[in-house]
């Protein structure tokens, strides 16, 4: 067996045979195409036909984990207790039944700071016996930002029922980390409940976690009896909470009557997921991969000049941008172009003396924004889905453009 497996390898060791010269032949075509930048082409030519948008996938990954997952979280919270609330009835299983059945939640680590809770220390294990929604959120985010009003109304309508909320802020970007950038977003969202600063990640961690958002509901007994991951099924989530309220009011032999009626908050925003076709687009040279002229560009100083026509979810730039790991800043009076496929665009953005921009949808004018904290700015709010052509004129140097999204 030995001398027939070296017999054939000696094809591929003999120099003068087809097999050296073919993979000769391959490296000497890899190499003109990296010097020459037909490779960048090639894989912008991929990113165009749609083949590998890891936005897409994410979503399509999200929302089949998130129908098996709100599955089986429902039938196992529901088959338990999901019912009246009378000694004849009631099989909720013991903490010991669901020790072989759920998690336990790491407890929350290495915590930079806490909002809303008069500059004290909160840990997890000190709230066992009440029901605590885990919200893992950045204020940038518009995905996070959309769950917001949900989550107040649940914190006022239970929070005397022993529910409690706590936002784990974990920062997408740099500025996010500042505890003072997040206690003006936490005013800004009305937020009431008790938000604790993951700066360096070890809690988002020690859960496993990938995304914002993620709702984890731990239970009375110190278990996690549902997970959501992202937006939506807000209805199913007041489900599981309501029914996680109803064991411990049982267990604890107390006569408070849990409501069963949904929240519908007001000031929430419409989103339609699988209408949305334009990815994140991040302008840092850390995850620049959409660039529409030129090759994606590295850290440093680069001047564009704008072309006669524009690709759709293709990222068009006008001017001097100086290129950082997470942000490009226009170092003079620019323009940014894109054509998106959406109804509404944010940008993640700032600017230490203040930048006045104007904003364009299809060649008309909407506004001016003056752009100067580090946030999430609404740019464009439309009527419909469908393909426009986002321009923006920037008057001065100085803006930090971190990432477009779209809703």
């Amino acid at each position: 067996v030995g001398q027939k497996i070296m017999s054939r390898l000696n094809i591929a060791a003999d120099p003068r045979g087809l097999f050296k010269r073919g993979l000769g032949l391959l490296f000497i075509i890899v190499g003109v195409a990296i010097i020459s930048g037909a490779d960048k082409k090639l894989q912008t030519k991929i990113l165009d036909k749609g083949f590998f948008d890891v936005t897409k996938i994410e979503q399509k990954l999200l929302e089949t984990r998130n129908t098996e997952k709100m599955e089986n979280d429902v039938s196992n919270i529901d088959e338990n207790t999901n019912k009246s609330i009378t000694k004849s009835d009631m099989t909720y299983l013991s903490a010991d039944e669901k020790s072989k059945k759920y998690k336990n939640p790491p407890e929350l680590s290495s915590i930079d700071g806490y909002i809303n809770t008069n500059s004290k220390p909160i840990t997890l294990s000190e709230l066992k016996g009440k029901v605590v929604l885990l919200d893992i959120w950045t204020y940038s985010c518009i995905n996070c930002q959309r769950t917001l009003p949900y989550i107040n109304d649940w914190y006022a309508k239970y929070k005397d029922q022993g529910f409690v909320v706590i936002g784990l802020h974990t920062p997408e970007f740099s500025f996010e980390k500042v505890q003072t950038n997040v206690e003006k977003a936490v005013e800004k969202f009305g937020i009431k409940y008790p938000v604790v600063l993951d700066n360096d990640y070890s809690t988002w961690n020690a859960l496993g976690n990938q995304y914002w958002p993620r709702k984890y509901l731990i239970d009375s007994d110190g278990f996690i009896v549902y997970d959501h991951i992202g937006e939506g099924s807000y209805d199913l989530t007041e489900e599981a909470i309501q029914n996680a309220l109803k064991e411990r009011t049982y267990k604890m032999q107390t006569k408070e009557t849990i409501s069963t009626s949904i929240s519908k908050p007001l000031g929430t925003t419409e989103y339609i997921g699988s209408k949305v076709d334009s990815p994140e687009i991040y302008f840092g040279s850390a995850r620049n991969v959409y660039m529409g002229n030129g090759l994606n560009w590295p850290s440093g100083s680069k001047t564009f000049s704008l072309p006669t026509s524009y690709s759709v979810n293709k990222l068009y730039l006008d001017g001097t941008w100086n290129f950082l790991s997470e942000y490009a800043e226009n170092t003079s009076p620019s323009e940014i172009v894109f054509k998106y496929d959406a109804k509404n665009v944010y940008m993640v953005a700032s600017s230490e003396k203040g930048t006045e921009v104007e904003i364009y949808k299809d060649d008309i004018f909407l506004k001016k924004i003056n752009i100067k904290d580090e946030q999430l700015y609404t740019l464009i709010e439309g009527d419909s889905y469908g393909k426009h052509t986002l321009k923006i004129k920037i008057l001065s140097a100085g803006l930090k453009a971190f990432t477009f999204t779209f809703g």
